[in-house]
């Protein structure tokens, strides 16, 4: 089971969408597609064939009034339907947006604080690293003077 934090910023955002807004959501993602358009032109193809050609009552004649009202009507409730859907996506990415800009601020801070901790590992390694060439440098110093006295007396 993931927790709070382990869930993605999309799932969160998609378990907070009302109805309304997931059904503009697939609305606006089915008439964008190219499967609505080629289903749409089908539809049209057949409906000015029978219309025209058909052997069957012409329940719309050349100019095709009702298929006109049809296409305003789609018209007149698809366009508030997608700019719904694409108020939401607005909103979407600003969240996601102030999202990431969070995100990114705490891992400026984690590595600032990783910056810090290296460096005073680093102090603390030449401090150590100058101790030991200083005890290193008190104990060759006294042989230095032996060997200087020595060389005096020969």
């Amino acid at each position: 089971m993931e927790t709070h934090e382990q869930q993605t910023w999309h799932h969160k955002h998609k378990k907070a969408s009302s109805r309304g807004q997931k059904l503009a959501d697939k609305v606006a993602e089915v008439m964008g597609s190219w499967t609505f358009i080629a289903t749409q032109t089908l539809i049209v193809l057949i409906w000015m064939t029978l219309n025209i050609i058909g052997f069957i009552q012409h329940w719309d004649p050349y100019p095709f009034i009702l298929l006109n009202l049809l296409f305003s009507t789609q018209a007149a409730y698809a366009a508030p339907v997608i700019m719904m859907s694409q108020n939401r996506q607005n909103e979407r990415d600003r969240a996601q947006a102030l999202d990431d800009y969070l995100t990114n601020l705490k891992a400026k801070d984690e590595i600032e604080e990783l910056q810090l901790q290296l460096s005073r590992i680093e102090d603390q390694k030449l401090d150590k690293i100058i101790a030991l060439l200083e005890k290193e440098q008190q104990l060759r110093q006294p042989k230095t003077t032996r060997k200087g006295l020595d060389s005096a007396k020969t």
